[in-house]
């Protein structure tokens, strides 16, 4: 049964804020029957990707014309689905590009006797607007309505910038980390890769496609999980459950008519997990085969008390077969990276976070991302205020934090470039008495140790690590981003002149008020190592925060007409690419 979601409905009204219903959002309820079970009775994750293709693509409501499924992003399951159980899918679109736009997919179970809900996983999944015959299609912008949606819209921009570099960046941890691998290790007893292998072919009915005559995104992900389930079994010997999925891009479309190629091979094997690779290819007739998409499905084998079983190891295939096994060592660490550093609820991520090429692109995400959710926070208490220079501060969760607001009369792109390079912030900031540059990580991404003087007569002043990464505006709607947050280098330990400070989330927001005018605000999630620079502020004890801010203003304005605001080696990429 889907069901949109229409005003007169209750049940949305309790879902929104203060009554108001997204116009894009859809829903689809289904109870888990038999039909749609494995031999657990479980629901088979073929049949849930289907149902969130199908409500997913109901977007195209948003965009007005026919769209098609582009990509998906990682997807962890977290709890299987029994038989008599209902699943609910919530999609809704978080945001519009040019010609693309985000769907936000969140899917629960509901067990009818208890009464009780819980969350399966969450997907954002990319759809992309045909093409007319008036050209390419423009999309209509969003416009969030409340709190929740205003911080999604603005995470959907860092997490398209996330897809648009994701396979260049991936490509590059895979060589970069399979060299340092060496050989393929030997293991006893190992099975031979080549018995997993399976191929299988289906042939694209009407009930496969959608109303455009293109084959469902979803159902070739099922007939893909299939396929990889059939491969993980073959090395257990043993009913494997899927526990994730990585984020993937479809290729090129199928019809009806075509021939589907689906192809799957266990890349290797770990204590607990098997990492099985799946491709999809396409022909009609005597026509060479079409790429349709690949993926990486990661399952594990549960025993009767659902604990996790011990996996017999693999003995990859030469040449092609020891390079996916290589990749599937360093595929594993680069989720175990991303799990950690993205999954976790910001008050779960330690201050500082190892940092290494790996974790780079999901570090620099996660800085940028902690930055936009203070920026879409909107209760916010005015502590102080003094010659327009606003102190706010909020407290969550046992954290305090704090914002300082002003308007200064520069240009925002100009603005943004000074105070880009954190060299020069000790031109204005008496609490940045060191900055030195420590790695130029990418065009976005720069890694300083910064140096505080003592808040105390004789004692010692502290460092910190820290990573600052900037974003560009990806339209008019955002601002330009300046994000800070600690992070630990082997190269950089804590000395003995310093103690070794950290920052949890910290960084500016610059708003383009007018052509000449612009709204300056930082943000900080005040950490033990901050607290003393700015607690007699907070209590109104000291308005230091207004004479560094004005300090501030004046160096910009000095500035606002200097052509040589950053070294030539902090180039900054616009967002849009």
């Amino acid at each position: 049964m889907l069901e949109v979601k229409h005003a007169e409905d209750p049940l949305f009204a309790q879902e929104s804020e203060e009554g108001y219903r997204n116009p894009t959002e859809v829903k689809m309820s289904q109870i888990v029957l038999p039909c749609h079970a494995n031999h657990c009775g479980e629901l088979s994750v073929g049949q849930l990707l289907k149902w969130m293709d199908s409500t997913a693509c109901l977007s195209e409501r948003h965009a007005g014309c026919s769209c098609i499924t582009a990509s998906v992003d990682d997807i962890h399951f977290e709890h299987t689905i029994g038989v008599g159980k209902v699943v609910n899918i919530i999609a809704k679109v978080n945001r519009a590009f040019t010609s693309s736009m985000e769907v936000g997919i969140l899917v629960t179970c509901e067990d009818l006797y208890t009464d009780s809900q819980w969350n399966v996983c969450h997907a954002f999944a990319t759809f992309v607007a045909r093409r007319t015959e008036a050209g390419k299609v423009q999309l209509k912008q969003m416009i969030p309505h409340t709190q929740t949606e205003q911080m999604e819209y603005s995470l959907a921009a860092e997490r398209r910038r996330m897809r648009l570099i994701h396979a260049e960046i991936i490509t590059d941890l895979l060589s970069s980390s399979t060299a340092q691998l060496g050989e393929c290790q030997e293991y006893q007893d190992a099975v031979p890769a080549e018995r997993t292998r399976v191929e299988s072919v289906e042939l694209v009915l009407p009930p496969h496609a959608n109303h455009q005559v293109s084959t469902f995104g979803g159902q070739i992900m099922a007939w893909m999980e299939n396929v990889a389930t059939i491969a993980a079994s073959r090395l257990c010997k043993a009913h494997p459950t899927l526990r994730s999925i990585d984020m993937f891009h479809f290729r090129g479309p199928s019809h009806i008519g075509d021939r589907l190629v689906l192809k799957a091979i266990v890349n290797n094997a770990f204590k607990h997990s098997m990492e099985v690779g799946v491709c999809a290819e396409a022909y009609q007739g005597g026509e060479p085969l079409r790429h349709i998409n690949s993926a990486f499905m990661t399952f594990e084998v549960l025993d009767s008390d659902r604990k996790q079983r011990t996996l017999p190891r693999i003995r990859p295939e030469p040449v092609d077969g020891k390079r996916r096994y290589q990749e599937a060592i360093a595929r594993k660490k680069i989720r175990l990276d991303r799990k950690y550093i993205i999954s976790c609820k910001q008050t779960e991520v330690p201050l500082s976070v190892p940092w290494d090429p790996s974790n780079q692109m999901y570090l620099s995400y996660n800085n940028v991302s902690a930055l936009k959710l203070m920026d879409t926070r909107n209760n916010w208490v005015l502590t102080t205020e003094k010659n327009k220079v606003r102190l706010y501060t909020l407290e969550e969760n046992g954290m305090l934090c704090f914002k300082v607001e002003k308007y200064v009369n520069v240009p925002a792109e100009q603005t943004f470039h000074l105070l880009s390079d954190l060299r020069r912030r000790k031109e204005w900031d008496q609490h940045y008495k060191e900055c030195e540059v420590i790695n130029e990580a990418d065009e976005e991404d720069t890694i300083y140790r910064v140096a505080t003087p003592s808040v105390s007569k004789g004692g010692k002043g502290k460092d910190f690590i820290l990573l600052a990464s900037r974003r560009k505006p990806c339209d008019i709607s955002d601002p330009y981003l300046i994000a800070l947050r600690s992070v630990t280098l082997p190269t950089h330990p804590p000395t003995e002149n310093y103690t070794r400070g950290e920052v949890l989330c910290a960084g500016f927001t610059i708003w383009e008020e007018s052509t000449t005018v612009t709204k300056i605000t930082y943000y900080n999630q005040a950490t033990p190592g901050v607290l003393p620079y700015i607690s007699t502020d907070i209590a109104g004890l000291s308005s230091s925060f207004y004479s560094v801010f004005s300090a501030c203003s004046h160096f910009l304005e000095a500035n606002k007409d200097s052509t040589d605001v950053l070294s030539p080696s902090y180039p900054l990429l616009d967002p849009q690419g």
